[in-house]
């Protein structure tokens, strides 16, 4: 194994993957496929974490004039000559991401995109003694990468506005070429714009930005840029004719961001790891892409570095530890009851079908809970499965990994919803020491029908019983003196939940089960052997319980029994 090529986790340079000798998945094929379909302006929206930056690194490096040809030795574009010595290393390039360009306030973000073309166009200083260049170019140039004393960029926002315009027209005509102009993330600064609230003036911004360097360049051979979104064309591609928008809906490039299949399979023979195909395809993939399905590669690559060092030995969830996931949130806050059944559906396994807005602004966001679906399924919560009328679009949720967020969520806003009950909540918790199970019985229902439930659908047994499992602590999670154990060894095995309520010396022991088939008394009494037969009070015995509550508890979709011994 030591002898194998080297995992890019993190990496998204081209040039270093390719000398520096990592794995790579050859995505070469969308330079001839871009080539033989070109527009002036081209627009690939994919979910975050799907290689689109990797990609806009390996259009840079084919394009560029000067760079090293040699690293596309092997590849599938190496194949096609004559694209090669017609388009290879032949144009100028401007690539930029703005996926920094992020802050609180608009003058901050407005540095940041100062620093970010002024940090580009420092790549080109022989603009600033070219003698194609005109004196007063010259020192538009010396005025796009001067720094004051603070170390930040001193542009203007008149020059700020044009800055793309006037370097691709510099390196036009410096090089005699056009220029090719690469952006990465072009929808970020407007994200944090709309969240810190300046979101007009960064509108206002970006548009005059863009419609100079794509509408009045003739400098510009061709544009690309990414991003999650696609934004309206009225909000900042304002009389762009040729413009061309491809998203997850479409066939054309779909294998070209994420892992396919067979991509998966071959990077997994070459590790190893061919024993983990199965693991990987329930938690990695089930996206789909024109109609292709398709793996995440941040999380097939992450899995398998983890799995070369040793440090994991099942599938992990990278995607939560990328993400704030708070559009989950702000998508379950503004459920009402349809919704809710609709989200039942999918954390059940099935399927919803919603008519799918791929062009937003980001004013739309909260005008409606349908926008917000459209948002999920552009942002990769949600994808479609292939039930695609025109009108209306099939949606599921992709894999066990997302599976896990949505439930994991979920759980997080329901523990806050029934605590705005404390009463309530209090004589329910306060039945378990009393050992009512008629009331445990009853309280659990009246939350159960609160909630998202599990629905009995394909998601196993084991994930069904996590889920109850879930709310059952979140309800207990602030009683005061309850100290409260999940998933504790105890006696043969490990228990549920225990519970210790010291200062009545009282011991609560609960095992839950999934009643299939609403097969409650069956279940019940499963749960009770399980106590029974692992000695799981013995713990609570040993911490001096003189009283201790066995609980049965099983549960059916919004349904449960309660038995005790």
């Amino acid at each position: 194994m030591s002898g194998k090529t080297k995992l890019p986790m993190g990496i998204e340079n081209f040039e270093r993957i390719r000398k520096e000798r990592f794995y790579y998945v050859d995505k070469t094929g969308l330079i001839r496929d871009f080539l033989e379909n070109p527009a002036y302006v081209n627009l690939f929206t994919r979910p975050r974490r799907f290689g689109k930056t990797l990609n806009m690194s390996m259009l840079k490096y084919f394009f560029e004039t000067g760079s090293d040809s040699t690293i596309f030795n092997g590849l599938e574009i190496s194949k096609e000559k004559e694209l090669c010595r017609e388009y290879m290393g032949k144009f100028p390039v401007i690539s930029i991401s703005l996926k920094n360009a992020a802050s609180d306030s608009f003058s901050s973000a407005k540095e940041m995109l100062c620093s970010i073309i002024g940090q580009e166009a420092l790549r080109f200083p022989f603009l600033s003694e070219s003698d194609r260049l005109s004196e007063t170019e010259r020192r538009q140039y010396n005025a796009m990468i001067h720094v004051g004393s603070d170390g930040v960029f001193t542009m203007k926002d008149s020059l700020l506005k044009n800055s793309l315009l006037l370097l691709s027209c510099f390196l036009q005509k410096h090089y005699g070429q056009k220029t090719i102009l690469l952006i990465d993330e072009y929808d970020v600064p407007l994200d944090y714009a709309y969240k810190s609230g300046y979101y007009d003036d960064m509108v206002g911004l970006v548009r005059t930005l863009f419609g100079a360097a794509f509408k009045t360049n003739d400098s510009l051979e061709f544009a690309v840029l990414t991003g999650c979104l696609r934004i309206s064309k009225e909000s900042i591609f304002t009389g762009l004719n040729n413009f061309k928008v491809y998203t997850v809906k479409d066939v054309r490039y779909k294998e070209y961001f994420g892992f396919t299949d067979v991509e998966v399979l071959q990077m997994l023979e070459y590790y190893g790891f061919s024993n983990q195909y199965d693991a990987v395809k329930e938690w990695y993939d089930g996206y789909l892409f024109g109609n292709l399905g398709i793996y995440c590669p941040w999380d097939v690559i992450n899995y398998c570095g983890d799995l070369r060092d040793g440090s994991v030995t099942e599938p992990q969830n990278y995607w939560i530890n990328t993400s704030s996931n708070s559009i989950i949130r702000k998508f379950i806050d503004m459920a009402d009851a349809a919704t809710k059944d609709e989200i039942e559906r999918l954390i059940g396994g099935g399927s919803i079908r919603k008519k799918i807005r791929q062009e937003l602004t980001y004013r739309d966001l909260d005008s409606g809970i349908d926008n917000l679906w459209s948002i999920l399924f552009t942002t990769g919560y949600l994808t479609q499965d292939g039930q695609n009328d025109g009108i209306m679009t099939g949606l599921v949720i992709p894999n066990r990994e997302l599976q896990w967020i949505f439930e994991e969520q979920i759980q997080d806003w329901f523990e806050a919803e029934t605590r705005k009950d404390l009463q309530m909540l209090e004589n329910f918790c306060r039945s378990f020491e009393k050992n009512d199970t008629d009331a445990i019985e009853k309280g659990f229902t009246l939350y159960l029908r609160k909630t998202i439930s599990i629905r009995d659908t394909s998601v196993r047994k084991e994930m069904k019983e996590n889920f109850y499992h879930g709310v059952l602590l979140g309800l207990f999670a602030g009683m005061k003196g309850w100290k409260v154990k999940s998933n504790a060894e105890s006696g043969d095995g490990y228990s549920d939940i225990s519970v210790e309520v010291a200062d009545q010396e009282i011991g609560i022991v609960i095992e839950l089960k999934y009643a299939e088939n609403a097969a409650f008394d069956s279940a019940c009494k499963e749960a009770l052997k399980q106590i029974h037969d692992n000695h799981y009070e013995d713990a609570l015995a040993d911490d001096g319980m003189k009283t201790i509550y066995r609980y049965g508890i099983a549960c059916y979709k919004k349904r449960c029994k309660v038995v005790s011994e």
